[in-house]
C-alpha cells in the first residue's frame, strides 16, 4: 500500500472496452470515487470514496454498496469469477480496515480499491490475464463481506446506545 504517484484521473479502461456505455460509466464512476481529486501541491489523490469514509460506520457501508454495484457491472460485462473475486476482495479489505477510525481514513487514501478493479478489469480484457472460475472464494468473499457488513450495522448500534447512555 503506497501512494502511487501514476494513479491519475485518466480513463483506465481502454478505447474499445468504454465504447460500452455501462463500462464508460463504471470507469468515470470509479475514478469519481477513487481518484478524482487532488491534494495541491502534491501528487496525491483521492475522491468521494474518502470523503464518505469520514463519515463514522455509515461512510464505510456507503462505499461498500457503490462499490458493490460497480463490481456487478463489471461482473455483467464480461470479468471472469476469478476477477469478480478479487475485486470483491480489494472492497472487503477497503471496507474493513477503512471501518477503522482515522487509520482506515489514511488507508482509503492509498489503497483505491475501485481504481485498482478497474485495473484488473483492464488487465482481463487485454491481456487475458485473472481468467478462470472463482465459485468457492466467490461465495467466501460474499459470506465475509455480508458478516462485516453485519457487524459494522451492530457496532454503529452499540455506539449508539453507549453515546445516548451518557446522557
Amino acid at each position: 500500500m503506497t501512494l502511487d504517484p501514476r494513479v491519475s484521473n485518466k480513463p483506465v479502461l481502454t478505447d474499445e472496452q468504454r465504447q460500452i456505455p455501462q463500462l464508460r460509466w463504471v470507469d468515470s464512476f470509479s475514478r469519481l470515487l477513487d481518484t478524482r481529486y487532488r491534494i495541491p501541491g502534491t501528487k496525491i489523490r483521492f475522491g468521494l470514496d474518502f470523503l464518505l469514509g469520514l463519515i463514522p460506520g455509515a461512510g464505510d457501508l456507503i462505499g461498500m454498496g457503490m462499490s458493490g454495484v460497480l463490481v456487478l457491472t463489471m461482473a455483467r460485462y464480461g470479468a471472469s469469477g476469478k476477477v469478480v473475486a478479487k475485486m470483491l476482495g480489494n472492497v472487503a479489505l477497503d471496507t474493513f480496515v477503512g471501518s477503522i477510525p482515522i487509520v482506515g481514513d489514511l488507508f482509503d487514501l492509498a489503497y483505491k480499491s475501485n481504481y485498482r478493479n478497474l485495473k484488473l478489469m483492464r488487465e482481463h480484457y487485454d491481456e487475458g490475464r485473472h481468467q478462470g472460475s472463482a465459485t468457492g472464494v466467490l461465495l467466501a468473499v460474499l459470506v465475509a463481506l455480508l458478516l462485516i457488513f453485519v457487524l459494522v450495522i451492530v457496532g454503529i448500534f452499540y455506539l449508539l446506545g453507549w453515546f445516548f447512555s451518557m446522557f
